[in-house]
């Protein structure tokens, strides 16, 4: 397990790799390596103590901040409903850590000094908070590095059709407030951040993404899921850099998180108790199950992959937006692919489906 200290006056080490772009170029390029393998040092911002960062930050008018010792919640607005979302600040007794500067910092600002900036992944709504942050270090997993280089870069992780990218990528600019990051650091799985008496260990957990993570932070029993948001709606896979099988693996993983809290980004904003947690893991994963049982029984007649786009087994049929038919159309696919491979459906001469 890699280590990541961040002591008081340290020299400028990244946890994998530096890279650094310019213009709209999407690649990136290892720029220094650190050899020692047990402690990887950055360099950072001139430091604030702890005790008064903790002194400043009771006095911040927040609304719906929530305490959990070295971890505070920064509730986005209506709770982290797209496309807020709620933020983590982590404590130490040498820096402190920003996790997903949502929309809501954004439009509030910090009144607090951040001294680092990590990514649980790379999407629209995780990051207009950096725009707040001019100058502070960020990280993300490895896999979802290309989003940050450039407009280009992240929208190759949607995949979407032309005529809906043009409106998207706009979107991004104007509301979303997206800059590429001329720096920034990546990760992978198992990296340990120490702040100085607080940890924020990585859990890699693809599926929303390829470099999705989870952020585990022992001291305070906190658990960070990210966009493993425990919601009705069940799991968002139906990106180019999404996957279904990659998700339902995370998911499992995520039951054997040693934590008492679990904060979601959006909608569940935090779940106490582990027993609760479980069960709305649970809940969320059967989503999944549930979707490709209703699919089973509407193939019990031949269909085409057009008719069980158009029959909505994601969006509920009164919901009407632009991207609902790109959604439909790739979660059957998917699902279709995967239900042909295990023999649980049959793709006939025709061209069209039938349960086996």
């Amino acid at each position: 397990m890699a280590r990541l200290k961040i002591p008081g006056r340290p020299l400028r080490w990244m946890v994998t790799h530096v890279t650094f772009v310019t213009g709209q170029n999407p690649a990136y390029r290892p720029t220094h390596r650190h050899e020692q393998p047990d402690s990887l040092q950055l360099k950072l911002r001139p430091q604030v103590p702890s005790s008064a960062v903790a002194e400043n930050f009771l006095g911040v008018d927040w609304i719906e901040a929530l305490d959990l010792g070295a971890v505070t919640v920064l509730t986005g607005a209506d709770r982290g409903k797209y496309p807020h979302g709620n933020s983590l600040l982590v404590q130490g007794t040498h820096q402190n850590v920003l996790i997903d500067p949502s929309l809501t910092v954004a439009e509030r600002g910090l009144s607090f000094p951040v001294d680092h900036a990590l990514l649980s992944h790379v999407h629209e709504d995780h990051l207009p908070g950096l725009s707040r942050l001019p100058g502070v270090p960020v990280h993300c997993h490895e896999a979802d590095a290309i989003g940050l280089t450039s407009l280009d870069g992240l929208m190759t992780m949607y995949g979407m059709p032309a005529d809906m990218e043009q409106d998207f990528r706009q979107e991004i600019l104007d509301d979303f407030y997206y800059a590429p990051q001329l720096e920034f650091s990546t990760f992978s799985d198992s990296e340990v951040f120490d702040l100085g008496g607080v940890e924020i260990e990585v859990v890699h957990t693809p599926g929303h993404t390829r470099g999705h993570c989870v952020f585990v932070i022992p001291q305070a029993r906190t658990a960070y899921l990210g966009d493993i948001e425990l919601s009705g709606f069940g799991p968002y896979y139906f990106d180019e850099w999404s996957s279904l099988d990659e998700f339902e693996k995370s998911i499992e993983r995520c039951r054997s998180l040693d934590a008492d809290h679990f904060v979601t980004f959006h909608h569940k904003w935090v779940i106490s108790g582990r027993e609760k947690f479980l069960a709305m893991l649970e809940d969320f994963a059967n989503v999944i199950v549930n979707r490709e049982l209703s699919m089973l029984e509407f193939l019990e007649e031949p269909r085409s992959l057009e008719q069980c786009a158009a029959h909505r087994f994601v969006y509920r049929p009164h919901v009407e937006m632009k991207f609902v038919d790109h959604v439909e159309l790739r979660s059957a696919q998917l699902h279709l692919d995967r239900m042909v491979g295990d023999r649980r459906v049959t793709q006939m001469p025709d061209g069209k489906f039938r349960s086996s």
